[in-house]
């Protein structure tokens, strides 16, 4: 299957809190983030221009949306993404949503990921 894929601007940071921390409200006013909390962490993905006080964080992330809507009936859209951005040795960090996927990539590996897909017949728009 050939995807479509489009590069959100900005740069993104993921940040590590203790699941019981608050969620400030400077993280809504990004235009792109997303929010995880398990037993173990609370995880925030969002622009590196926010202020975000967290036990670890790593920034200089690229974010590539999948454009959707996907259907959940299709299979293996992320292992197709991920087993390619792989084998160029990319690492990658993954979110879903109910429409699509987003991949972050390092900043730096933006243009290897994606020539890395274009050569595995997927597009940019």
């Amino acid at each position: 299957m050939k995807l479509e894929f489009s590069i959100i601007d900005g740069s993104f940071t993921i940040h590590r809190l203790s699941p019981d921390s608050e969620i400030h409200d400077n993280i809504f006013r990004g235009s792109f983030y997303s929010i995880s909390r398990t037993d173990e962490e609370l995880s925030i993905v969002c622009s590196s221009s926010l202020p975000v006080i967290s036990e670890k964080s790593d920034a200089g992330w690229s974010c590539i949306k999948v454009i959707g809507p996907l259907d959940f009936s299709l299979t293996g859209i992320l292992a197709d993404i991920s087993a390619i951005l792989a084998q160029a040795g990319i690492s990658i960090f993954a979110i879903s949503t109910f429409d699509t996927d987003y991949i972050l990539v390092k900043s730096d590996s933006l243009e290897h990921a994606k020539k890395a897909l274009q050569n595995a017949g997927h597009a940019f728009v």
